[in-house]
């Protein structure tokens, strides 16, 4: 046993259990330092490349005080800048009322205030008078100021600290670890955003882990019951299950149902998940499984079930322009169903889908978030729907997701307790709690877990 009280400082002393204070959850002091220890410091992901594929197509992102715009500058590259004109400080780009974020097509940006005028490079076009300032705006004063951008996974990437490591750097060895799976090449079926009555911490740490999948999920336990782990990364973690030897690939998220029959509780499984998530599937996957009862005998065992299910719903994609990327069954153990990408964005993966979680503070109030799910899949070539970002109250959000959300809201009201004692996460299923908090201690500087 180590050492009791002892703070964790190394990522080898999550095996043992430890707690995590609740300071970082409730504390408005906490919350108001994140702003310059935190969000300033770290990659945000801001949007995916095709909300901007034509030169002009910009998108804002907002953080706390912060706002960036990202514009295609040109059609082979993508500029963020801060929304601000330097002249007198007014936005430059104001989120409609109502709205996630902006989103449109500009040839240049023109200040609201006073007409000044910026490229898509973001250098400075026009100043009226501008002879009144007596030849002193120059070496770039006039002009936007620049923020870090990168790409990967489809994704644009933000960082407003000039000396931050490279995105490439930071991702490891998340990016590394999910390229076999061609993120990139998946578009949104639908994307929802809510402000939440909870901390963001709280909201992102409801789906770090499986451990609470038999109690607030209890339906999903007939299809199958394996245990699920926790593993840190580095400034990451990922989650994912343990699966018998020879279904390896069933320890991704397209897994088949358990049971005497598992071409049966396989349609079910497939069925439930869409009607009541309305993610981790595709229709191809459901419509593959509810033949299963037709097109294999009774008996079936359950690695060939989980064989014919996979290869005939990729073929039957593929023959409609859909390509699943191959990824080996060794890696797919290896990689999970989820990747927690520090510090606010989580990354459910499969060949054919995947399902992302975002959340970040709403103001400096700890007891509210912004929280954001989008759901994506592979779609035959320009046959991707238009999505937007939907604003959707919480009881309107897919039945699943409601039971994940009164967690959220009761967990934020029990931290403030007085006997809370702190958190206690399962050091196998849930050392990605205790993984994140041990990183949100290296750049916050306070709120370590420590062992008991």
């Amino acid at each position: 046993m180590g050492e009791t009280g002892k703070i964790v400082t190394a990522a080898e002393d999550l095996v043992a259990p430890v707690n995590v204070p609740a300071q970082a959850y409730i504390s408005p002091d906490y919350a108001r330092a994140e702003r310059d220890r935190l969000w300033r410091k770290v990659w945000l992901q801001a949007g995916r490349l095709e909300d901007i594929p034509e030169v002009g197509n910009y998108i804002t992102y907002d953080i706390l005080d912060d706002s960036v715009i990202v514009v295609r500058s040109s059609p082979s590259e993508i500029r963020a800048f801060h929304n601000v004109c330097p002249h007198r400080g007014r936005r430059l780009i104001d989120i409609p009322p109502g709205k996630r974020s902006a989103r449109g097509t500009r040839p240049n940006f023109v200040c609201g205030y006073h007409g000044w005028t910026f490229d898509l490079e973001g250098t400075n076009t026009y100043i009226e008078h501008q002879e009144d300032w007596q030849g002193r705006l120059c070496d770039g004063l006039a002009d936007l100021g620049k923020v870090k951008v990168d790409t990967w996974g489809g994704w644009i990437w933000i960082n407003l600290d000039p000396e931050a490591m490279p995105l490439a750097e930071y991702l490891h060895p998340a990016a590394e670890m999910l390229e076999p799976y061609q993120l990139h090449n998946m578009r949104p079926r639908w994307r929802k955003w809510v402000v939440f009555e909870c901390n963001w911490k709280v909201a992102m740490e409801a789906f770090f882990e499986t451990y609470h999948v038999s109690t607030t999920h209890s339906e999903f336990m007939e299809f199958g019951q394996f245990r699920g782990w926790a593993r840190n990364q580095g400034l990451h973690s990922n989650i994912g299950y343990d699966a018998p030897a020879g279904q390896e690939e069933d320890s991704g998220k397209l897994r088949i149902g358990a049971g005497e029959d598992p071409r049966l509780t396989t349609a079910e499984m497939q069925n439930f998940t869409w009607e009541n998530a309305n993610t981790n599937t595709t229709m191809t996957l459901v419509s593959v499984a509810n033949r299963l009862k037709d097109e294999l005998p009774e008996g079936t065992p359950a690695a060939e079930v989980s064989a014919y299910w996979l290869k005939t719903a990729r073929e039957e994609d593929a023959a409609r322009g859909v390509v699943w990327p191959t990824v080996d069954p060794r890696h797919t153990a290896k990689a999970g169903t989820a990747w927690q990408i520090f510090p606010n964005f989580q990354i459910g993966h499969a060949v054919n889908n995947m399902l992302c979680y975002q959340a970040r503070p709403f103001g400096a109030d700890p007891d509210k978030c912004i929280f954001e799910a989008a759901v994506y899949e592979l779609y035959p070539e320009s046959e991707a729907p238009e999505t937007d970002w939907e604003y959707t109250e919480p009881q309107d959000w897919p039945p699943v997701l409601q039971q994940d959300f009164a967690n959220m809201a009761a967990v934020q009201q029990g931290m403030k307790n007085v006997g809370f004692r702190g958190a206690q996460p399962n050091p196998y299923a849930e050392r990605s709690v205790a993984s994140f908090h041990l990183n949100l201690a290296r750049f916050m500087g306070i709120g370590n877990p420590t062992t008991y």
